[in-house]
């Protein structure tokens, strides 16, 4: 029980403190068609897979695999990817209209807020958010040495069962974090969307300008 509570606690607060983690899915959650917790959920496992897949090549191959260089380039790439969302984000709000339904139920009234391009026409890049973030988790997973810092307490447990007990409640942590994360984007959209499209494009502009910046300052630095 001690080693689940520990791996939870490790993963969520990594996935937290981590600014390059909240820039990456903040613009995808803002704009994203489907549950944003969805969103959140698909970079949480990608970021699980690829921390996971991480830590099984430096058991198998220590002697073999430039771990260190491959994390070194995958920083760079996480930049890249970063600076990327953040110019795609900024193009989806200023290129986005709000369109809103007013629903009774149980005679309370509810406000679905859509968001439609422009020109009328969606792309269907948009229903995609969930697979990119997938892909972003990955990436995110393999680069940087923050989560080895997090799983390096499973290599002090007594047994292989409390080790990955820790380890699969470190992955648990970091999903669920985000996909707490995510939804609580996704909250904050919907209602700024109806006060009106300025306020949604200023925290989109806002999630993707931080994205850019975070995104230059792993590539270049």
């Amino acid at each position: 029980m001690i080693s689940a509570i520990a791996g939870f606690a490790a993963g969520s607060i990594h996935v937290l403190a981590g600014p390059d983690h909240l820039a990456a899915i903040s613009p995808l959650a803002v704009e994203g068609k489907k549950s944003t917790w969805i969103i959140g959920m698909r970079w949480g496992l990608g970021h699980t897979a690829g921390v996971g897949l991480v830590g099984l090549l430096a058991v198998l191959g220590r002697e073999l695999i430039p771990i260190d260089l491959i994390s070194s380039y995958s920083e760079r790439l996480v930049g890249l990817v970063l600076i990327t969302i953040g110019i795609w984000g900024i193009h989806k709000a200023l290129s986005k209209t709000i369109h809103t339904h007013h629903h009774a139920h149980d005679g309370a009234e509810h406000v679905h807020v859509h968001t439609h391009a422009i020109s009328g026409h969606d792309s269907e890049k948009a229903h995609r958010h969930s697979h990119a973030a997938f892909v972003v988790g990955i990436i995110h997973g393999f680069a940087g040495s923050s989560h080895f810092l997090g799983i390096l307490p499973a290599l002090a447990l007594p047994t292989r069962m409390d080790a990955a007990i820790y380890l699969a409640a470190f992955g648990a942590g970091t999903i669920c974090a985000m996909m707490a994360f995510a939804s609580a984007m996704g909250i904050i959209a919907v209602r700024l969307a109806q006060h009106g499209i300025q306020f949604y494009q200023r925290l989109l502009i806002g999630f993707s300008t931080a994205s850019i910046v975070i995104g230059g300052v792993w590539f270049f630095i």
